[in-house]
């Protein structure tokens, strides 16, 4: 099976909420192989007339990294259906297993064409929101290799964002909390993120700069989770609160 014909089962996965086996080890199919899948099932939907809007970075969280066993971030692409309005309802039929995580949404001010260092990343980034980033892996029961969730695009599938405020670099030190039906479920600091959210931008930069990518300004970053992810379903009211940045919730029937 060739990397075409990989990424038309996930494509398809996704779009009827299908899960499949996994692939990559069935296929030898290495982390580099796995990016070249994850840009044909982005660029099925380009064709289908979307757009990008914005990256989202994995493994932020060191101890997730560790235990998958891996030694950098990985990063997916996000495109304009996967947007869902803060307080909308959706239909959870649209995902396979769909887990919630708290993240920090930046928005970038100016296009970054190279690797950018922490000391002059906010000069890129100009406004920041609360967001809710919902992962659906396209494998059945949620389980997969590193190279199988790069191949899905990292398990990229929809986002809310929260009101857009000014950029302050203090946001290493806020209370997080994930609420499904006003219960909180999980909770935690912002300094999970990589110990600084910002710094998540920074790898960014550094991954599309390596793959000759450009993060284009009015680009949004999602941080990456600073707490575990929450299995929902239908019915459910899903909030995220930020200290400091405020709160952002959808609903499902």
């Amino acid at each position: 099976m060739n990397h075409q014909e990989i990424a038309e089962i996930l494509d398809q996965a996704a779009r009827h909420a299908r899960p499949t086996t996994q692939l990559a080890a069935a296929h030898q199919i290495d982390l580099d192989a796995a990016y070249q899948i994850q840009n044909l099932c982005v660029g099925k939907k380009l064709d289908r007339g979307e757009y990008v809007t914005g990256y989202k970075l994995g493994f932020t969280n060191r101890a997730r990294m560790e235990e998958m066993g891996v030694h950098d971030l990985i990063w997916g692409v996000l495109t304009n259906s996967m947007e869902i309005l803060n307080q909308e309802e959706v239909d959870a039929k649209r995902w396979i297993l769909p887990r919630a995580e708290v993240e920090i949404a930046f928005r970038i001010s100016q296009d970054i064409e190279e690797s950018v260092g922490l000391k002059d990343i906010t000069k890129y980034i100009d406004k920041m929101a609360p967001a809710i980033e919902i992962v659906d892996s396209r494998y059945e029961n949620f389980k997969f290799s590193l190279e199988d969730m790069v191949a899905d695009n990292c398990s990229a599938s929809a986002y809310v964002l929260g009101n857009w405020i000014d950029l302050e670099e203090n946001i290493d030190d806020l209370q997080i909390h994930l609420k499904v039906n006003r219960e909180t479920l999980a909770e935690g600091k912002t300094n999970a993120i990589l110990s600084n959210p910002l710094q998540s931008v920074v790898e960014l930069s550094r991954l599309a700069s390596k793959a000759e990518t450009v993060i284009k300004k009015g680009q949004i970053v999602l941080a990456g989770a600073a707490t575990a992810s929450v299995h929902f379903s239908a019915n459910q009211s899903i909030e995220a609160q930020i200290e400091k940045l405020g709160k952002v919730s959808f609903k499902t029937k």
